[in-house]
């Protein structure tokens, strides 16, 4: 494995590390160690660790090392973050970043089959060895595709400012980016949230997953040990402007969760929430799998779950068309999530749009071998919306076999 000489894009890199340098400097991907040895030289640096996966990289600057008695530097080999430990002022990355071409192998070249793999690895893990305050230089190529690298910063709750830019033969373009954690990410670092990473992108907001300790959360009379569990945590979209409901679904969730109703909410900002991630199939994947009877205890729960709704005259929303909003665990528990639109209201109508979810089912709960009546379902159901009644609500039951 070649070592990567210093080039343009090194010398480019090298301008801001001068500037940027100071604390505790990590060089990860360090081939010839340019920017290690550059990063020495400034009075405001204390340690810089130098990291390469060639072996001869890290053996030839260990040599110039001792040779020249550099007592703020040390040199390993790791494969990015491997065998580091403690966190980082600075963290230095001008990684492999062309697209693999094919039939040649060269690490110290290609950064993947698109060219950013190596570089999303990298973001994943960086935030656990960055400090609150601190700062990443990240090289990289318009060949690496520069949407897909601000997309994968972003996913992982960072920010970024664009330093530098430099065209290049042959319609190449280099860009240098300081990357910072966002203030979301500090918060939730700072509630011990750790391992956070991107799930999914909702209407309003964006669902990161992470682990915390749980022991933190649940009261006893006896010690606990490390508990990790893992977290969902939702946060407003920037481009969203519905914080209002951010807020809306935290209150309902800590009054929703002593009725036994919602994921268990652990705790929430101005402009997240935190709470116990459900693992488990959306409803209309999970009932494609099962059979009638394990269908009908998930159907009769919900509805039950529906029914504590009304009679606290309450509007969840959305349970005419709860096919992202309602999740079956692994326990075949029916979860319901997202109530970022939930209300008081006189005429509550959970059990009636439910209802009307599964008269839309009918086909597919015939083909489990399970007959609804779809007229004498939406009858029953307009009779409960008037009444709200146990009695009314135990004929739907009847009437779809489940009492």
């Amino acid at each position: 494995m070649d070592i990567y000489e210093p080039a343009e894009d090194s010398y480019l890199l090298q301008k801001f590390v001068k500037k940027y340098a100071l604390g505790r400097v990590l060089d990860l991907g360090t081939g010839s160690g340019i920017q290690a040895l550059t990063a020495i030289t400034s009075s405001n640096v204390r340690e810089v660790i130098a990291v390469d996966i060639n072996i001869k990289a890290v053996k030839k600057l260990n040599e110039e090392i001792k040779e020249k008695n550099l007592r703020k530097i040390k040199a390993f080999q790791g494969d990015l973050f491997e065998n580091l430990h403690g966190q980082f002022n600075l963290i230095i990355f001008n990684p492999p970043y062309l697209p693999q071409d094919t039939g040649i192998d060269d690490p110290a070249l290609y950064g993947g089959k698109k060219g950013w793999e190596l570089s999303e690895r990298f973001f994943k893990e960086v935030s656990k060895f960055l400090l609150s305050d601190g700062k990443i230089l990240f090289l990289f190529s318009s060949l690496t595709n520069k949407e897909k690298i601000e997309e994968i910063i972003k996913n992982n709750l960072l920010q970024f400012k664009q330093l530098a830019r430099e065209r290049m033969p042959m319609f190449e373009e280099l860009y240098v980016y300081e990357v910072e954690k966002t203030p979301l990410l500090r918060k939730l670092e700072a509630k011990h949230i750790e391992d956070i990473h991107y799930f999914a992108k909702g209407r309003r907001g964006m669902i990161y997953t992470g682990v915390i300790d749980n022991s933190n959360y649940v009261k006893t009379h006896f010690p606990l040990k490390k508990d990790l569990i893992k977290v969902a945590i939702k946060a407003k979209r920037e481009d969203s402007e519905a914080l209002e409901r951010m807020q809306n679904e935290a209150k309902w969730l800590k009054i929703l969760n002593k009725q036994g109703i919602g994921p268990r909410i652990l705790f929430s900002g101005e402009d997240y929430l935190v709470y116990k991630f459900v693992e488990g199939e959306f409803i209309l994947d999970w009932l494609r799998q099962h059979p009638k009877e394990e269908i009908k205890r998930v159907i009769i729960q919900t509805l039950k779950q529906c029914l504590i709704l009304d009679q606290l005259k309450v509007n969840k929303e959305e349970m005419h068309h709860p096919q992202k909003h309602l999740i079956v665990d692994n326990n075949k528990v029916p979860i319901l999530l997202d109530f970022e639109r939930c209300s008081y209201t006189d005429k509550p109508h959970n059990v009636t749009q439910f209802v009307e979810f599964i008269c839309r089912l009918k086909d597919e709960l015939k083909n489990k071998g399970w007959d609804i009546t779809v007229s004498e379902l939406r009858n029953l159901a307009k009779i409960y919306k008037e009444t709200l009644s146990e009695e009314s609500f135990q004929k739907i039951l009847g009437c779809v076999g489940l009492s």
